[in-house]
């Protein structure tokens, strides 16, 4: 079965080392970028974040980091997204920096857009990001939080977000397209650009995401696979796994707050008081796992 024809599901092209590449061009939005980059022991690559600034995230291997804001030696670990909590590195504009694969199979994203005020560099170690069980039931899923909400950056928003084999996730479907504050000027709504970048641990697991407008202007279901990243420009993005098949995705937002506030489609938010338990399969990683 091949993957949809939408234009906003992008596949992974292996013949080149940044087999995913995403700009606000492409897209067809105003912010973010986003690049995943295989790399083999010894490689190295070279970049200049501008006038942007940039997260990036080891989903596998291990690597090293120099830059003119500092270097960090050895950088991951987990041999896949399946092996642990992350290693992530937030780099501000007008930084240059190389990266050095130190094993053999090192998997990385990364994610940039322009920054409204600079922020300092940091690494966010496995032990900082803050792990959350949310949902219910059949809709239970986990939450790595690397760049949350408050995060000292300017728009970047970078979590990781476990599903179990037959669940769902983004789930009651919520949206975060437009730009919306409450009478005493709090959050109700954030105008967000985001991409979903999807792993599974078996290469042929999939999973179906729908995108829709409460208007059904846009109404499209795609099929994702390994290493296939999703557009989701505005409306509705619920996700639901194939039995048998954990998911993964690695999501990356900006926008017009360094926010994650967004609106349920009331036409499903009473599903959250049938919520009972959650699913005890979670947390699918964690802190302890072996990351050698």
């Amino acid at each position: 079965m091949g993957t949809s024809r939408s234009n906003l599901i992008i596949p992974p092209d292996f013949s080149q080392p940044e087999y995913i590449h995403i700009t606000p061009a492409s897209a067809g939005w105003e912010h973010l970028s986003f690049s995943a980059r295989k790399m083999t022991a010894g490689q190295s690559w070279e970049w200049d974040t501008g006038e942007n600034e940039l997260a990036l995230v080891l989903l596998g291997g291990t690597c090293a980091v120099q830059s003119n804001r500092g270097s960090w030696p050895v950088l991951g670990g987990r041999k896949s997204v399946f092996g642990g909590l992350p290693h992530t590195l937030f780099l501000p504009p007008q930084t240059r920096f190389t990266v050095q694969a130190l094993s053999p199979d090192v998997d990385l994203a990364y994610g940039w857009c322009r920054a409204a005020q600079e922020f300092p560099a940091r690494w966010v170690r496995p032990q900082d990001a803050a792990v959350e069980i949310r949902g219910g039931g059949n809709a239970t899923r986990q939450i790595n939080k690397m760049l949350p909400p408050g995060f000292p950056c300017s728009r970047l928003v970078v979590v990781e977000v476990y599903t179990p084999s037959g669940n769902w996730s983004s789930y009651p479907p919520h949206k975060h397209d437009e730009h919306r504050t409450a009478a005493d000027g709090s959050l109700l709504e954030a105008d967000l650009e985001e991409i979903y970048f999807y792993k599974f641990d078996r290469p042929e697991g999939f999973a179906y995401q729908r995108i829709y407008t409460p208007d059904r202007r846009l109404d499209e279901v795609m099929l994702a696979q390994d290493s296939h990243a999703v557009l989701s420009p505005e409306g509705y993005h619920p996700v639901v796994t194939a039995p048998g098949y954990p998911c993964y995705y690695l999501n990356m937002l900006a926008g017009s707050a360094q926010s994650l506030a967004a609106s349920d489609d009331p036409d499903f938010t009473w599903v959250k008081d049938t919520w009972k338990e959650q699913d005890p399969r979670l947390p699918l990683v964690t802190l302890e796992m072996e990351t050698a």
